[in-house]
């Protein structure tokens, strides 16, 4: 029974090819939406088996104070569509009393009445039992009685979810890393190589998800391989007498009596301006290569927006974060501490030393470089603005990575502090790059309801 809750519009699930099948009713209630898809947490979940070309989360029916039906319908980035009438659906209408609703091409349908008389249904009997409200708390929507296979054997009916949705290549690739570094025990170089590359990769993997746009991997180990390149090249013997002989970049000596604002000086300089410039070269190779080439590499390598921007200015952290860390302090720290107390202990303090260092490169490296990458993207889509916004992103991005050397000088605590501002800047341009996304619609991270 409804109760106080009177129908005002039901639903008929018809069978288009099975004529003999009576049609299945549900009634709307106000103020109750209605999920349609697989999703067992829809309130109308249709078998994954029979109707494969349905999303998980299809289409939402819900209450509209200005429809003249009082519903619309709104589709939720369904794979293969929702029809309206036979007219493809593009975000939201209002429904009219009598519209056929097809979900996927030739797919279940779905036909939308309004009540005739008061506390009946379309087909003039009594009171449907109501659907369940969505805004229920705490209490989930019923599961269909009847088990099939897919409920079964999930394995057998998920496709391309599995791979899209489960995160089964990081899983694939965290199993393929713990195999080799089995292998690799005793070989301290080859472990902290693996070890390294797992724990930036995974970094990387948290900032892409946070960006939501698609790049092929290919460009992105292009970056991170460039800067790495970059440091191994004469660029990096002319970055370092440029800025830290010619400009007064000169990094502080240990025990070197120095105030505060001469450290921050000489940081901003010999670290941040130096450091910041070299790696966001990967991404204006890039940017450039973007204008030269043709579609569809134009379009894949390429900068076209403040995404574009950080997806490549993080992999390009990456490549420099790992050949400093894994060639210069990992090293640095083995020899010192093997001459003092034996190699055992030099290699297990190397190791102490490379999990924090890659650790922090999200609120190191990957911030400074994803955020002035945010600028670069940023002035493509504004190039009247460009040079005033690429030296406010190349300023800010130096002064944080000045920043965070100098207050390592000083205390912990203010270096969490500082670890703490930088992630934060870079989780702003993010979100603020998702904004302003000519791609905004095809973003993954964007989307209430991702559907294949």
């Amino acid at each position: 029974m409804t109760g106080s809750r009177p129908a005002s519009a039901f639903l008929r699930q018809v069978h288009p090819l099975d004529q003999t099948s009576s049609p299945i009713i549900f009634v709307l209630v106000t103020p109750s939406s209605v999920l349609i898809g697989r999703d067992p947490r829809c309130q109308i979940v249709l078998d994954s088996q029979i109707y494969g070309g349905v999303s998980r989360q299809h289409v939402r029916i819900c209450p509209s104070a200005f429809s003249p039906s009082g519903w619309e319908i709104c589709d939720l980035n369904s794979a293969n569509g929702t029809y309206i009438n036979g007219q493809r659906l593009q975000g939201c209408r209002f429904l009219r009393d009598g519209d056929r609703i097809t979900l996927a091409k030739d797919g279940v349908q779905f036909l939308f009445a309004l009540p005739l008389v008061e506390g009946k249904s379309p087909d003039g009997k009594l009171a449907l039992p109501t659907l369940p409200s969505s805004s229920s708390a705490g209490v989930p929507p019923p599961v269909p009685d009847t088990v099939t296979m897919s409920q079964l054997f999930p394995i057998l009916s998920t496709g391309q979810d599995l791979r899209h949705k489960a995160y089964l290549i990081p899983g694939v690739m965290t199993v393929a890393f713990v195999v080799l570094m089995f292998v690799s025990i005793g070989q301290s170089g080859l472990f902290n190589l693996l070890l390294a590359a797992y724990i930036a990769g995974i970094a990387y993997f948290f900032v892409y998800q946070l960006c939501g746009k698609q790049k092929p991997w290919w460009v992105l180990l292009g970056a991170a391989l460039t800067s790495t390149i970059l440091l191994l090249s004469p660029v990096l013997p002319l970055f370092l007498w440029l800025f830290r002989e010619l400009l007064p970049g000169q990094i502080p000596r240990p025990g070197e009596a120095i105030s505060l604002p001469f450290v921050l000086m000489r940081m901003l300089f010999g670290a941040g301006l130096m450091e910041e410039l070299l790696k966001a070269l990967p991404v204006l190779i890039a940017l450039w290569l973007g204008t030269k080439l043709r579609s569809p590499y134009r379009e894949q390598i390429g900068i076209w927006e403040p995404l574009d921007g950080i997806l490549l200015g993080t992999a390009s952290a990456i490549g420099f974060t790992l050949l400093e860390t894994l060639g210069q302090y990992v090293p640095g720290i083995i020899n010192d501490v093997t001459l003092q107390a034996g190699a055992e202990y030099g290699e297990l303090v190397g190791l102490q030393l490379l999990i924090p260092r890659l650790l922090g490169s999200i609120a190191g490296h990957m911030a400074y470089s994803g955020y002035l990458g945010y600028f670069i993207g940023l002035s493509v889509l504004k190039p009247t603005q460009r040079w005033q916004i690429l030296g406010i992103g190349y300023l800010t991005a130096a002064g944080l990575h000045a920043l965070w050397n100098a207050s390592g000088m000083i205390n912990l605590l203010v270096l969490a502090v500082v670890g703490v501002v930088s992630y934060a800047f870079l989780g702003a341009a993010i979100l603020k790059a998702r904004l302003l996304s000519p791609t905004r619609s095809q973003n993954f991270a964007t989307r209430f309801f991702r559907s294949r």
